[in-house]
């Protein structure tokens, strides 16, 4: 008898342990067990810039976080269009994601017939950080301050040139909304890339250039070029010497590029969530806050909702630039 009742209790508590294992196992199943293999981070531009060194930040620290490796892989041309394409049409399983920029937002205007639709292949992952945009002149320009550069161009309509590294880049769309505050009219140089337009101001083909920080602190500190104001309600950590442009008198100005997290529409929300809580430890860590904050990037982090919202306000906001401007793709 007690041999049989102990069978009986073994047989009860093994039916117990297998239903709290099931139990337990639930929330993974339901997430598929992600991550469980690699996963791919699409940089929409070329190996070395503002989006490929935060995106590589990123991924190095969710490779750190979810134990799986993470891999950068840069998709450039057409103004990021290839790249984020590639996300778009990826499957929505949380192993494709995507890093992207305020062309992002601008593209939507600037591309009547987009290759995917923002609003419904995509969806935002977290905003990871904002980069204001910083003004550098010529050196030998007859301007050294952002009220003496809108005095000047007033007063000689036409006659400052300003780069940017390309139609509808966010030193193209800033330049232009700076026009229309301050009633000014300068003339539109565009570049393939930034590293094109700063060698031109450097050399005085072009007297005005917006660029993020990242790409200015060095020739600035170098005395290549002069900067003369940000383009934000204040003033950066890394260039505490530069005042704003707000600061000199041009109310409301800002403009800025930034980076953020995209993932193809559909990608489970849970995965998504887990995904914008990891980009927020990651960008509020002392290592990662103090390298972008040294690349001029003001870390953010954020919710998936707070993103998409960001986004949105973005596109209507550099929108009313492109229309306004009729500024058209190269």
């Amino acid at each position: 008898m007690h041999r049989q009742a102990r069978r009986a209790a073994r047989r009860t508590f093994l039916r117990c342990a297998g239903g709290w294992a099931a139990a337990l196992a639930l929330p993974v199943q339901a997430q598929g067990g992600w991550p469980g293999k690699p996963i791919r981070v699409v940089v929409p531009y070329p190996p070395g810039g503002f989006t490929d060194v935060t995106a590589r930040l990123i991924a190095q620290g969710l490779q750190q976080r979810l134990g799986q490796p993470v891999h950068v892989e840069n998709k450039a041309g057409a103004n990021s269009i290839i790249g984020v394409d590639a996300v778009a049409k990826a499957p929505a399983d949380g192993y494709t994601l995507g890093v992207v920029i305020a062309a992002y937002a601008a593209n939507t205007t600037l591309y009547p017939k987009l290759p995917y639709d923002p609003a419904k292949d995509l969806t935002g992952v977290s905003l990871i950080g904002v980069s204001p945009l910083v003004a550098a002149v010529n050196n030998e320009a007859p301007f050294k301050t952002a009220k003496e550069l809108i005095a000047y161009a007033k007063a000689h309509p036409g006659k400052i040139s300003f780069g940017s590294s390309g139609n509808g880049s966010a030193a193209h769309l800033t330049t232009e909304l700076l026009k229309a505050v301050t009633g000014t009219y300068m003339v539109h140089i565009p570049y393939r890339g930034a590293a094109a337009a700063l060698t031109d101001l450097i050399g005085g083909q072009i007297q005005l250039f917006f660029d993020a920080a990242s790409g200015l602190i060095g020739p600035g500190k170098q005395g290549k070029v002069r900067l003369i104001g940000v383009a934000s309600d204040k003033r950066l950590p890394a260039l505490p010497e530069v005042p704003t442009f707000i600061e000199q008198g041009i109310a409301g100005f800002t403009g800025s590029t930034w980076a953020g997290m995209i993932a193809p529409a559909g990608t489970p929300a849970e995965i998504v969530q887990r995904l914008a809580d990891e980009v927020g430890r990651i960008v509020r860590s002392d290592e990662v806050r103090q390298r972008l904050e040294a690349m001029g990037t003001v870390p953010v982090g954020g919710s998936p909702q707070a993103f998409n919202e960001f986004i949105a306000a973005e596109t209507r906001k550099w929108g009313e630039v492109i229309r306004r401007a009729k500024v058209t793709p190269d």
